[in-house]
């Protein structure tokens, strides 16, 4: 029901900035919580940011004060800022999004697109 289509991944050197954001589309209910999650070599996939409908967002600790969650509602894309990146934010990203129908929910990933911060 949710295709979910990233963009914004590439190289950037540490200290740099980089935008990622994730179009939603074919769903036919509204679309609640959205975010991002990221996952690196030898690690488990870990929250990056969310935010709800309202405008609520809650931030990995890691990248608090470094990276900005937002979202257009009217257009279900949700975006990433990522600024004062640093060689530990290189991991493919993840789009998240929630929908939520008769109190049951479904979540949707995206494909992921690689971010990698090296000089």
């Amino acid at each position: 029901q949710v295709q979910l289509v990233e963009s914004g991944g590439g190289l950037v050197q540490p200290g740099g900035s980089l935008r990622l954001s994730c179009a939603a589309s074919g769903s036919r209910f509204s679309i609640n919580t959205m975010g991002w999650y990221r996952q690196a070599p030898g690690k488990e996939r870990e929250l990056v940011a969310t935010i709800t409908t309202g405008g609520t967002t809650n931030y990995a600790d890691s990248v608090k004060g470094r990276f900005t969650i937002s979202r257009d509602n009217a257009k279900d894309t949700v975006y990433l800022q990522m600024n004062s990146m640093k060689p530990e934010d290189t991991a493919v990203y993840y789009c998240y999004v929630r929908t939520v129908y008769s109190r049951t929910l479904y979540d949707f990933w995206g494909q992921g697109t690689q971010v990698t911060v090296s000089s």
